[in-house]
């Protein structure tokens, strides 16, 4: 890189918030950092993701910077005129008014195996046909000024390089639409003629590494990708290597050598942002699951977790479904939470406290099983997020998941995946970065896991008195 341009900048534009972060493209060294806000709500006018990121970049400054890169949210809907203008709100993908929808959408093609067989994902309210649907559906009217779809990232990308003509995606975020397919690498217009009614325009699927296009200011621009496939590319884990992302949602995922076609729907048959795929389940229950247990005991995190770890394997028996908010997986949208087993022997601070912990991670360690239930090898945990803090859930996750665990650094990983793709759109190569691992933890007894995730398993399936 030539003249003052030393750097690259990442972009997570996720539910909540821009991030940005601008990085060493030698090691993948952080040097400054911005965050800005954005409108809660399941739609949002994407305008207001360009105003939190051209506040983001005047914040960290762009002057010395030679390439950007976008990850964000999946499979939200931005639907545009043939102006390039929004028609409505962006759908995100945590609005699950098109549940309907995603029944009707499998019903029609024939089936959930048909969907898996034909793009890798069996559709549910996030997809983005199942949002083409609802607005086709509910809103014909503006249905019928739409001409293009893209996802967050996409159109974010898009406005960085002035909205030319020619749009872009990559293969990681197109994957979760339900209309471009892991087991083909193509579109399916089909498959989006069925949701929406007519065709639309779609982005061009960039290559790995592509450098698509220039802001007006010279920055090169690459491919950008979804949030998951973001930290995927950010972590690169090694075959064996699952991460379990423990956010305000779930995510479980690794890195796979060929497509995944799961009909029951369990497993997300992605691709990653590198050529390669990236199966992944996702839990609407994570951490949230773990401030519910403190708020109930009334007490601050570190001393949940310090009762947690003074209580037995087991918790003598009390177990928490931690169905909080429903559950995506599996599929349970109106389930509820709820504490089984209570007795006056086992009803002390302590056992709620790991029973809660444990019911967490027993949720994910079923996704770790729906991994390996789909041929992906898993021989170690990786976590990351915010949950992956909790001393008690580094503790006792190897004991509930029955694997090794490592606890990585605190990072902005998807944020870090989008500036990895830009040093690699910039130089032509992939970068070799690596991302510290603070805390190891191994499998010390494993009945533990068989003893705790069998009653778990029976207050899941209904089976427990």
């Amino acid at each position: 890189m030539a003249g003052s341009a030393r750097y690259v900048a990442g972009v997570d534009s996720s539910t909540q918030a821009t991030k940005v972060l601008v990085v060493d493209p030698e090691d993948g060294r952080v040097v400054r950092e911005a965050r800005r806000p954005h409108p809660d709500g399941t739609e949002v006018d994407p305008r207001a993701w360009w105003d939190a990121l051209a506040g983001a970049l005047g914040e960290v400054g762009t002057s010395d910077v030679a390439a950007i890169g976008v990850a964000g949210q999946q499979h939200g809907m931005v639907l545009l005129d043939e102006h390039g203008e929004p028609v409505r709100d962006a759908l995100l993908w945590n609005d699950t008014r098109s549940a309907p929808d995603a029944t009707a959408l499998i019903e029609e093609l024939g089936g959930a195996a048909a969907w898996a067989e034909a793009v890798g994902t069996v559709p549910v309210a996030s997809i983005t046909a199942t949002k083409l649907r609802w607005t086709s559906r509910a809103e014909p009217d503006v249905a019928a000024r739409a001409r293009r779809v893209m996802l967050p990232h996409d159109w974010l990308t898009w406005r960085l390089r002035g909205s030319p003509a020619d749009a872009t995606t990559d293969r990681g975020d197109a994957s979760g639409t339900g209309y471009w397919s892991t087991v083909t690498g193509e579109y399916r217009p089909d498959l989006l003629e069925m949701a929406f009614g007519r065709a639309l325009d779609v982005p061009r699927v960039a290559e790995p590494g592509e450098v698509v296009g220039h802001t007006p200011d010279g920055l090169a621009v690459s491919a950008g990708t979804g949030d998951n496939a973001g930290a995927a590319l950010a972590i690169a884990p090694a075959e064996g290597e699952v991460v379990i992302s423990i956010g305000t949602s779930g995510a479980v995922f690794t890195g796979h050598d060929r497509p995944s076609t799961d009909a029951s729907g369990l497993v997300a048959g992605f691709a990653d942002a590198r050529g390669g795929y990236l199966p992944l389940l996702a839990t609407l229950n994570a951490a949230r699951v773990l401030g519910v247990g403190a708020a109930l005991l009334g007490v601050e995190p570190d001393e949940f977790d310090a009762l947690a770890r003074a209580a037995s394997p087991g918790a003598d028996g009390l177990v928490l479904l931690p169905y909080l908010d429903g559950e995506r997986t599996p599929d349970r949208p109106d389930a509820q939470g709820r504490y089984v087993g209570l007795t006056t022997a086992n009803g002390t601070r302590e056992n709620l406290a790991r029973a809660t912990v444990e019911g967490m991670l027993c949720g994910l360690a079923d996704c770790v099983d729906a991994l390996i239930d789909q041929g992906v090898p898993v021989r170690r945990a990786l976590l990351i997020g915010g949950g992956s803090r909790s001393g008690a859930v580094a503790d006792l996750a190897p004991e509930v998941l029955g694997l090794p665990v490592e606890v990585l650094s605190p990072q902005e990983y998807v944020a870090l995946g989008a500036a990895r793709q830009a040093a690699w759109a910039l130089r032509g190569e992939e970068p070799g970065w690596t991302v510290a691992r603070e805390t190891s933890r191994d499998v010390t007894d494993a009945s533990i896991s068989e003893q705790v995730r069998a009653r778990y398993a029976d207050v899941r399936d209904g089976h427990a008195p």
